[in-house]
């Protein structure tokens, strides 16, 4: 029996009225929620749904912003009180939810007439038999090397939670000498505090790409501290003098700017390791962090006993952070070097085969294939629960293409390290691109952006809010990413890929293809090369059966496609081939029908059975093409531009078989019916 509007009202009521109540307990949440009104959580987080359109972790935050306001109106406290009095553990993500939710940053209350409040999110399920016969089914692909580009060819940015008592930031080390070489070798003791920090679960350590601006700034620890939303800092010094290693580090209380611990290290540089191990124990001993014996042994493990590997390998760490070729091809001559000196160095091996696999990851020929799998193979010898290790032969299997060998590294590469950058970005990628599965794509990308909720430049936070967004929409959920695609470009306008993301989720709330042709091309005016947008626009113009003006884009794209000996989008080429043919290029048609029945060979992937579908409709064999679309249509795991594969023209011919409709129909159906699935289960876990 439905729920009455007054008992509705009754339970908002009182729900309004504890959160009111717990406004300045920081850790009163859903679960808390739910144990005071005495009903279970799941049932707290649907009535709170059914009533508002909000989940329920938005709901409390919204009350307690509601009572900031009011705080702030009456001009007799300051922004970073209230943030305190309503629950808010760091002002600035209290300014940053502030701002969100008003329009405007909490200083300026007073200063604005009548605000105007954001509308709650809500689920808009843009539901494609309303769009015009236009349709974009291959998007995702182009989407997909967007954001795989954006995963690995931007720096890497370790990830981590909303700031609690125990986060830490490790600002750059100052160099000592007036040597400008001996550079490198401070920012490896930096980056050696950090990764055995990294090693504690118990605290959240700020990556060293994410603090590097702060190398030669003039701002003050608390300023960077709201900036970074930390309580503590490492900072240090240091140089080497011959056998000599002079450092300095202190740990800094972010909120008095009070030293809670400092030592001065003169030891010999034999000693390296050891000084780090202490570094990492003072420190978390001074902040009562919890150090399992396992972190511990892993503390304890040297990298290795060769002092001069590990120099090779420090001078490495810049160029290969770097991701450029130029740095990676540096890093690896590098990294050999540190081999050469010792043939058991973990961290050598993996890095090695990591760069091998980022140089060529879009190449046609592969010519590092077997030396990925070699290095990793020795990375995971000599150090078998390091993420890096793990990662690396993760890479070589995604490299050969056999997708579910590279699962089970990514997941134990998390598990040794669940402060893993690289590990969360290739299990968001794997779900996305080589195994889709929406639910985990979109479990992953949430937990990326969650764990770096105020990122320390607008850059980085552009691109978790692009991840994010591409997840939402691929699982249906098209407000919300165009929501989070605002806010990337809102982050950073001149982001190079969200301009592109934002086109096809516009499109998908509505199936216009005008506008969405117009804002590819002003993304292609910028520049010319993009191989993504070239063929996104062709496939317009194909789906509307506009040949001519489909073959433009695709001819510039296959030609350029094929000189820069590029292996993506292969799974297009039925489609390129197809327009070609339309157009009297039958020679090259065919050999583009050619290369889409090599790729039907291999195809190992949850969209086998529909490209099958797709090659024999094309070559007139149509219960051969309705077996396969009857096989895939029993799959799960498939992105959402895939319930537009009914208007797609290569399907006309089986269009007039009995059972298209009614296959059409059931991939929609479980779609939604799995999007229903993954709102509850997040919702649940408080992720939305």
């Amino acid at each position: 029996m439905p729920e009455s509007p007054s008992n509705r009202e009754d339970f908002i009521s009182q729900a309004t009225a504890l959160i009111v109540e717990n406004a300045s307990n920081e850790q009163f949440g859903v679960s808390e929620l739910a144990d005071a009104m005495n009903m279970s959580r799941s049932n707290l987080l649907r009535k709170i749904k059914s009533a508002t359109s909000l989940s329920a972790s938005l709901f409390i935050r919204q009350i307690r912003l509601e009572i900031a306001m009011d705080l702030l109106k009456e001009g007799s406290h300051t922004v970073s009180e209230v943030s305190y009095q309503v629950g808010f553990g760091s002002s600035s993500y209290f300014i940053k939810c502030f701002r969100e939710h008003f329009g405007f940053p909490p200083g300026e209350v007073g200063k604005q007439q009548n605000p105007v409040k954001p509308e709650p999110l809500q689920e808009l399920k843009a539901k494609p038999e309303s769009w015009p016969k236009s349709v974009i089914l291959a998007s995702v692909l182009a989407i997909s090397i967007m954001v795989i580009l954006a995963f690995y060819y931007l720096p890497l940015q370790e990830s981590r939670e909303i700031p609690s008592e125990k986060s830490i930031a490790v600002l750059p080390f100052k160099n000592e000498s007036s040597d400008s070489s001996n550079l490198y070798f401070v920012n490896g003791l930096m980056e050696s505090t950090l990764n055995n920090l990294q090693k504690i679960k118990d605290l959240r350590v700020i990556s060293r790409s994410s603090v590097d601006k702060y190398r030669n700034t003039q701002k003050s620890l608390a300023e960077i501290a709201d900036e970074l939303q930390v309580s503590y800092f490492v900072t240090g010094s240091g140089q080497k003098v011959g056998d000599q290693v002079l450092l300095n580090i202190q740990l800094i209380e972010a909120s008095g700017d009070r030293q809670l611990w400092a030592e001065q290290y003169n030891r010999e540089f034999v000693d390296i390791f050891s000084i780090q191990n202490e570094v990492a124990m003072q420190i978390a001993t001074s902040i009562e962090a919890l150090v399992t014996p396992t972190e511990l042994q892993q503390i304890e493990k040297k990298p290795t006993e060769d002092l001069l590997a590990y120099d090779y390998y420090l001078q490495g760490l810049d160029p290969f952070l770097s991701r450029t070729t130029e740095g990676l091809n540096q890093a690896i001559g590098l990294f050999e070097k540190a081999i050469a000196q010792d043939p058991e160095f973990a961290l050598a091996y993996a890095d090695i085969a990591i760069s091998y696999y980022l140089l060529e990851m879009f190449q046609a020929e592969k010519q590092y294939t077997e030396q990925i799998n070699s290095y990793a193979d020795k990375a995971l010898l000599y150090d078998s629960k390091s993420a890096e290790s793990l990662c690396a032969k993760a890479f070589y299997y995604i490299q050969t293409k056999e997708y579910t060998l590279a699962q089970p590294y990514l997941k134990k590469a998390l598990e040794y390290n669940p402060n893993s950058a690289l590990a969360i970005q290739m299990l968001a990628d794997f779900y996305f691109r080589l195994a889709p599965d929406t639910e985990k794509y979109l479990e992953y990308a949430l937990k990326g952006v969650r764990l770096q909720v105020v990122a320390s430049d607008s850059t980085t936070q552009s691109y978790s809010y692009l991840q994010l967004a591409n997840a939402l929409v691929s699982a249906g959920f098209v407000d919300e990413a165009l929501i989070y695609i605002n806010r990337s470009l809102d982050f950073d306008p001149n982001n190079y890929y969200a301009p592109h993301l934002r086109a096809f989720i516009l499109f998908a709330k509505d199936g216009n293809i005008p506008r969405t042709q117009k804002l590819l091309k002003q993304e292609l005016k910028k520049d010319p090369s993009r191989l993504d947008i070239l063929q996104d626009l062709a496939k317009l113009y194909y789906t509307e059966e506009e040949y001519d003006s489909a073959f433009q884009y695709f001819q510039t794209f296959v030609q350029t496609r094929e000189a820069a000996g590029l292996d993506i989008y292969r799974s297009e080429d039925i489609k390129i081939g197809m327009v070609y043919e339309k157009v009297g290029h039958r020679e090259e048609a065919e050999k583009l029908y050619q290369s889409f029945d090599k790729f039907c060979e291999t195809d190992q992937s949850v969209y086998k059975n529909l490209n099958l579908a797709m090659k024999y409709t094309h070559k007139g064999d149509l219960e051969q093409a309705m077996d396969h679309l009857r096989q895939f249509s029993e799959e799960e795991n498939y992105l959402y531009w895939f319930l537009l594969i009914g208007q797609d023209p290569i399907f006309q011919p089986l269009t007039k078989h009995p059972d298209f409709d009614k296959n059409i129909q059931k991939i929609k159906d479980k779609f939604w019916e799995k999007q229903a699935r993954i709102e509850k289960s997040l919702e649940e876990e408080g992720l939305i």
